[in-house]
């Protein structure tokens, strides 16, 4: 019978979990001087997702090696749980949703409506509100950043330019004065 990959991955956390929190005993603390002592705590843990009829490599003395098992078609999919719709109103949080509610009907100081005083402070609320989720949802590229390289690259060039041209004046200006 195949365990499931959740249930292998739980099982390799307990275990993990059960033998850190188990008391070294005192032979492998405290051995001879000259042969080398391993502590729980100092073994590291190799999990590994092995495919199909893969073999697991062996554990050693310094490294617990744990496997879990998935079919041989899995092994170049995503990952399952990074299958679904991460915009999806389902996997939406419960606080973004509290949040959009609590503009719901708004009016007067604070809203951007044209009823009650104070109605337009709300819209430039609204308008840096509305900027920082565009900027938290936007791409990674910092735009700023790659206008002043092109312009200092522009600049760069245009001095160049210029430079040659101020040489070949004075160029010019001396192959015609009189010597």
């Amino acid at each position: 019978m195949r365990l499931p990959f959740a249930a292998l991955i739980l099982a390799s956390a307990a275990f993990g979990s059960a033998a850190a929190a188990q008391p070294a005993p005192a032979a492998a603390v405290a051995g001879p001087a000259d042969q080398p002592t391993t502590r729980p705590e100092d073994v590291k843990v190799n999990q590994l997702i092995v495919y199909g009829d893969e073999k697991c490599p062996p554990s050693t003395d310094e490294e617990i090696t744990v496997c879990a098992r998935l079919p041989e078609n899995e092994r170049f999919r995503i990952p399952p749980n990074l299958r679904g719709d991460p915009n999806a109103p389902a996997n939406e949080a419960w606080a973004v949703k509290a949040q959009e509610l609590e503009y719901v009907g708004r009016s007067g100081i604070g809203s951007c409506t044209p009823i009650g005083p104070g109605g337009g402070i709300g819209c430039f609320n609204q308008l840096v509100r509305e900027a920082k989720e565009e900027r938290a949802n936007s791409d990674e590229v910092n735009w700023t950043r790659l206008v002043d390289d092109a312009r200092q690259e522009r600049l760069g060039r245009i001095d160049a330019a210029s430079e040659a041209l101020e040489e070949q004046i004075k160029a010019d200006e001396a192959a015609k004065a009189p010597e």
